[in-house]
Formats: C-alpha cells, sequence, structure tokens
C-alpha cells in the first residue's frame, strides 16, 4: 500500500547533510591600494611608520596624487586604508599656523582640518573657506560626497569679499553646494554687520555657475556722512542670450536720495561687438528746512560699439560715447564711480569709413565728435565731418609700357571737406540758441603734379594746387555811422565761395665724386654723393575777395573779407613768389673687414645727410634771404651710437643793439655766416645683439685662457 502526502504537508529531508567542500571567503580580500604616485615633502620632518601604516609630515607639508593636491602644517597618510588627514600645527607660541589648502579640478579649499579617502573620493571637512564664482562659501562643517556634490553645514555666503571684510552674508544652517554650479538651502537669514535682519527666506538658491545665467546681484551695504546709510549696486541680473544681457541695479540711501543704472553687452562674433550703459541720480543733500538742503540730478550716458574687420573688409563702424551731466561723476555717489572723480572732460565720437574699390578707389567717412568741460559747462560739437577722397589718377598713363614724358606723368588727386562746428554751453544744448555760433563750411582740393627728364641728368616736376571753399554764411562791414558812432557787422545768409590757386616747379640732379687710394690702406675709397635741388613756387594775390569800409569819422578805412572766421581760413592777400635752395650730402667708404676670412670690403657711412637749406622771397621788402638750415647725422661703433646735429646760420647782420639789419654780415665785416641756434642730440641703441656681442667676447677672452 502506497502512501500519500498530503498536499499542505512539508517533505522531510531523510538524506545526511553533505558538508560543502569549498571554504567560504577563501580568496583573500584584496587590500586598498593607490592608482598613481603619490609625490610628498615636508620642511621639518618625513616619517614612516610600518607598524600603523601611516606616514607623517610636517610643517609645510605637502602631497599629490592624480588631480588632488594638499598643503597643510602637519599630513598624515594612511595607506591601510588609503585615507589623509591634514591640519594646522602651532608656532612657538602656541598660535594654529599654515592653514590647509586642498584643491581636486577647479575646486580650492582653506579649511582648519579635513579628511580625504582617495578610494571613495569622499571628504569630512571642517571650518572651510571657498571661492565659487564670485561668491565666498564659509561652512563650519562639509562633506564632500563626490566631486559634483558639497553638502555644507552652519554656513555663510557673501559676495563683498572675504567674510572678514565684508559687511554682510546670508547665514545658512543645511545647504547642498554644487561647485560652479550652485548652492540650493533651506532657511536662510540675511546679517548686516553680524546683525541679523528681517530678510529671512525658507530655502534660498544662489548660482556659482561660470555660465551666464540670471539672478540677483547682491547690494553693498555703506554710508555717508551727508546721506545716510546706503545699499548700492544691487539688481538683477538678465542672461537674455549668448549674444546681449543686461543688468539692472540701483542705489538708496537713507535720506531719499536714489539712483538707477542700466548696463547691457553684445557680440556677435566675427561681426561687431559692443556695451551699453545707462546712469541716472537723484540726488539729496542735507536735511530738507535747513540752508545748506540741495536736491538735484545727474545723468550718463556710455556706448561703446567695435566692428570686425573680418566681416566687412572695405567699411567700419565705430563708437564711443561719454555723454551726460558734465559734473557727472563729480557729483555721482556711487562707489564704482569714485576712479572718474577728477575727469573734467567727457568725449565722445561715432565715425563710419567707406571704401568703394576701383580704379581709382573712393574713400568716403563721417564722423561726429562731442567735447564737455565740466569746469567752464562749455561743449564743442562736429555734427558731422564728411571727407571724401580719390586715390591718384593719371589720365594719360599708357596701358601697355610704363610712363614716360611730362604727358603721361600726370596725375592728379581729388579730396574734400564738409564740417559743421558749434560751440556752445550745457543750458543750450539741444536748444535753437546752439545754432547761433555755429560754423560750417565744405573745401575742395585738387592737386595736380608731374615730372620728367630734361638733359638726362635732371629731374624736373611741376605741380599745381586748386582749392574751392564753400560757406553758407559771409559777413559785411557797413560804413561808419556817426549815429551810433560806430560800425554795423551784418551776416549774411547763402551760399559763397572763393577759389584760390598756387604753383611751383622744382629740378634736382645727383652728383657723385669718389677717391680711391692704393692698395694695402685700411681705406680703399671715400664716395660724395650730392644731391642739389632747386626749386620755385608762387601764388597770386586774391584782391577781388576782398573789401574795404569807413572805420570812424575821419575816413579812415580797413580791409576785410567776407570769408572772415571760416572754418578753411581766408583767400590769400599779395602776391607771393620764393626759391628754395638745398643741398643734400652723403660720404661713405669702403674699409678693409677686420674678419680676415671676408674677402669684400666692407661699406661705412662717414656722415649721413648733411644738409643745407634756405630760402630767397622776391616780394620781400627786405631780409629776402632766410636763414641757412644746417643738420646732419653720424653713426658710431657700428651704427651702435648715434649722433644728430643741427644748427641755424643767418646771412644778415646785427648793429650795436643787436637788432638784425638788412645788410649782409660778410659786408658788416664779420664772417658769411652768423650762427644763431645749434643743438647736439646722441642716442644709444639696447638689444639683443648688444648682449649676445658681449657674451661672446667674454667667451672668446675664456677659451684663450
Amino acid at each position: 500500500m502506497q502512501s500519500q502526502i498530503p498536499n499542505d504537508s512539508l517533505t522531510i529531508d531523510t538524506n545526511p547533510i553533505v558538508k560543502d567542500t569549498v571554504n567560504v571567503d577563501s580568496i583573500p580580500k584584496k587590500e586598498p591600494t593607490l592608482l598613481d604616485k603619490v609625490r610628498y615633502k615636508a620642511k621639518e620632518y618625513v616619517r614612516i611608520n610600518r607598524k600603523e601604516n601611516k606616514l607623517y609630515l610636517y610643517d609645510e607639508a605637502e602631497l599629490y596624487y592624480q588631480d588632488m593636491e594638499l598643503k597643510a602644517g602637519i599630513i598624515v597618510l594612511d595607506y591601510s586604508i588609503n585615507e589623509v588627514t591634514a591640519g594646522r600645527i602651532p608656532d612657538s607660541s602656541g598660535v594654529l599656523i599654515q592653514t590647509p589648502y586642498f584643491k581636486q579640478t577647479n575646486n580650492e579649499i582653506y579649511p582648519d582640518s579635513l579628511r580625504f579617502n582617495f578610494d571613495t573620493q569622499k571628504a569630512l571637512i571642517w571650518n572651510s573657506n571657498s571661492a565659487q564664482n564670485g561668491m565666498n562659501v564659509y561652512a563650519a562643517f562639509t562633506k564632500k560626497e563626490n566631486d559634483s556634490v558639497y553638502y555644507i553645514k552652519d554656513a555663510k555666503v557673501t559676495t563683498g569679499g572675504s567674510l572678514e571684510e565684508s559687511d554682510y552674508y546670508f547665514r545658512i544652517r543645511k545647504g547642498k553646494m554644487v561647485p560652479q554650479g550652485k548652492i540650493v538651502t533651506g532657511f536662510t537669514n540675511m546679517y548686516i554687520a553680524d546683525v541679523p535682519t528681517p530678510v529671512a527666506l525658507p530655502f534660498a538658491y544662489f548660482p556659482t555657475s561660470q555660465k551666464q545665467l540670471s539672478g540677483f546681484l547682491f547690494p553693498t551695504i555703506g554710508e555717508s556722512n551727508n546721506r545716510g546709510y546706503s545699499v548700492q549696486n544691487g539688481g538683477y541680473y538678465l542672461a537674455l542670450s549668448q549674444y546681449y544681457d543686461v543688468a539692472l541695479t540701483g542705489d538708496y540711501f537713507s535720506n531719499g536720495s536714489y539712483g538707477f543704472r542700466l548696463d547691457s553687452k553684445y557680440r556677435l562674433m566675427y561681426n561687431f561687438s559692443g556695451s551699453l550703459s545707462m546712469r541716472f541720480e537723484n540726488l539729496i543733500s542735507g536735511e530738507r528746512g535747513i540752508p545748506d538742503y540741495s536736491k538735484s540730478t545727474v545723468f550718463n550716458v556710455r556706448w561703446n560699439h567695435a566692428k570686425d574687420p573680418k566681416a566687412t573688409p572695405n567699411s567700419n563702424f565705430s563708437a564711443s560715447v561719454n555723454f551726460g551731466s558734465s559734473d557727472y561723476f563729480r557729483e555721482s555717489v556711487n562707489q564704482l564711480n569714485s576712479p572718474n572723480f577728477l575727469n573734467n572732460t567727457l568725449s565722445s565720437s561715432v565715425a563710419y569709413t567707406k571704401r568703394i574699390p576701383g580704379n581709382p578707389s573712393v574713400n568716403l567717412s563721417l564722423n561726429a565728435n562731442m567735447s564737455q568741460n565740466s569746469n567752464t559747462k562749455n561743449v564743442n560739437l562736429t555734427l558731422p565731418t564728411f571727407q571724401g577722397s580719390v586715390d591718384r589718377i593719371f589720365p594719360f598713363e599708357p596701358k601697355d609700357r610704363p610712363k614716360k614724358g611730362i604727358l603721361q606723368n600726370i596725375n592728379l588727386q581729388y579730396s574734400t571737406r564738409a564740417e559743421n562746428r558749434i560751440i556752445t554751453s550745457e543750458d543750450d544744448l539741444f536748444t535753437s540758441a546752439m545754432y547761433d555760433n555755429a560754423k560750417s563750411g565744405i573745401q575742395h582740393t585738387i592737386p595736380l603734379s608731374t615730372n620728367f627728364k630734361i638733359l638726362k641728368h635732371f629731374n624736373m616736376g611741376a605741380s599745381m594746387s586748386y582749392r574751392e571753399v564753400w560757406q553758407p554764411k559771409t559777413v559785411r562791414y557797413n560804413d561808419y555811422d556817426p549815429t551810433i558812432d560806430g560800425v554795423v557787422k551784418d551776416t549774411l545768409s547763402g551760399l559763397s565761395a572763393f577759389r584760390t590757386y598756387s604753383y611751383g616747379i622744382n629740378m634736382g640732379t645727383t652728383v657723385y665724386g669718389t677717391v680711391n687710394f692704393k692698395e694695402g690702406k685700411k681705406i680703399r675709397s671715400i664716395r660724395h654723393t650730392m644731391r642739389p635741388t632747386i626749386s620755385y613756387s608762387t601764388a597770386p594775390s586774391f584782391d577781388q575777395y576782398y573789401d574795404e569800409y569807413i572805420i570812424d569819422a575821419a575816413g579812415n578805412t580797413r580791409e576785410y573779407t567776407p570769408f572772415e572766421g571760416g572754418l578753411f581760413g581766408t583767400p590769400s592777400r599779395g602776391l607771393s613768389k620764393s626759391m628754395g635752395i638745398s643741398l643734400n650730402n652723403n660720404f661713405e667708404a669702403k674699409v678693409v673687414d677686420p674678419d680676415s676670412t671676408k674677402t669684400e670690403l666692407k661699406k661705412i657711412q662717414l656722415i649721413k645727410n648733411l644738409n643745407f637749406s634756405t630760402s630767397y622771397n622776391f616780394i620781400a621788402d627786405q631780409f629776402k634771404w632766410s636763414p641757412v638750415r644746417v643738420n646732419t647725422g653720424i653713426d658710431l661703433f657700428d651704427k651702435e651710437i648715434s649722433l644728430n646735429i643741427g644748427a641755424t646760420m643767418d646771412l644778415y647782420a646785427l648793429d650795436e643793439n643787436n637788432q638784425r639789419i638788412d645788410e649782409f654780415n660778410i659786408k658788416n665785416g664779420g664772417g658769411l655766416f652768423r650762427i644763431t641756434s645749434a643743438n647736439l642730440n646722441t642716442g644709444y641703441k639696447l638689444n639683443n645683439r648688444t648682449f649676445s656681442k658681449d657674451k661672446s667676447k667674454k667667451e672668446e677672452e675664456e677659451e684663450e685662457e
């Protein structure tokens, strides 16, 4: 009969228990090992305790392992568990010194003591100080979980410098810190001068990332004798995009003064970049109801813009604007403006340039400038200045061969300049009164020249310059009016122009002279090069642009031109004829090279550019010859020392009162010239070659010894 086992019953195994022949934990446990070389040093001693498996470093101890760097007064490495401990040491008076320094990747910490495990990369840190992208963090206790997470307890956070110097900080009970990322906390309270304030939050978020992130800008607490306590430079930063950002900040003083600022930066890679700053301050000084009470407002606008030249090579736009109340920096109470307190001038400029390539090329520019003086309250404006020019043109130049002769070398240029200049006061700025003293004008200039040779050896040049000036306003003087006992000056509106021209001619040549010496002499030859030049220039008298008026009851007259006071001068008055003479000399020599291995002669310069120049005025009534100007230069000691000599010599004599008279000095019993002034200056070159020569010379002397 076969028995059945009920479904809910347990089956008992009656087989004997067989002992497992494999021993548990028979494989030996792996001891902790360091994965890289450990470098260490200490000033006083380095001790290894084999029994405890510890390494002791004392006094200015340093330990390096992989990306970790540790410096402290004392460091103990327990290599049985791969853990390091660091702390301070007492000095002779018992004061603890040599605060530990711990660095891993980009994180730096200054604690009183710490424990760090190489295997787990975890650490316990006491009384640490660290900087997180502008924030200083002090924590009584820190637990490093990994490279990305630190838990802090009883911490203080400030952006006002070190904790000892800062006027304020945020007290944190517990928090989590991600290095170069953020700090997330629980209950947080703001302290000013170690006194808690009503500013408290159940939780807080402090961004510490180096990336652009929007967030609050913590203010600076201060005090002023005139305006009381202040909160300055607090606000909000907006990281709008990778191309631009905005910071909105403000100031407030306990006497009611306040200020607002907007700062923005923008940048488009390979195109342009710039910044904009707008500032406004409402300033109150003293107490309301007392005599020294005052209230004023000041403002300032700054704009800087620069264009990348690679974006559009043929055009450029730039701006540097500093505009506002002339006494803004003097009266501003914001601490950021203190470095500009002595700034008396505000200057602004905006410029656009354009080059149109071609044959010929055209260059255009448009500029606007402004200058404010905080002392005089004067404002100088140039709104705008337009300049245009055309590159040099050779209208008769052959296309298939070089230029030759008078006609083919004729060349001309064209340039124009239009300007509107205003001098006004700060009170009249941007009112109709600012245009009362405005000056405007346009100038056109066309220089024309050519060059050619005559008799094969003489270089001739001829030139002519044409100038035309347009003015929107001219003046007219009326004859003497006995009823007012004076002269009435009228300002006439309407475009008027004057035209002037001048021309000249010059001739020059080059003459060489060489003296050769016999073989065996150190100096083999001396060469003298002379370049005489003579020039003549003349300009007519433009009498048609002049008039006269009666200035008094006696009938006396005075000449004037309607174009007086213009931006580009007045037409020349009186005939001009003059001749210029100059002589340039150079003295060179060929000598035997001191280096016996060289066979070629060495060329040296004895006298460099010995120049004589003077001029003769055909129109002058006396003293037709101008003083002779002499200058030259000499190089010594292989061009290491240079001498420049100059002198001015007069052809005319002096009388018994040392007054210049229209009589040659030689006819008055003197020499041909009379030296009136002289100058001498010298220079010495210092470069790498100077010291290398001294070094090589010293090495040669040592080798000879």
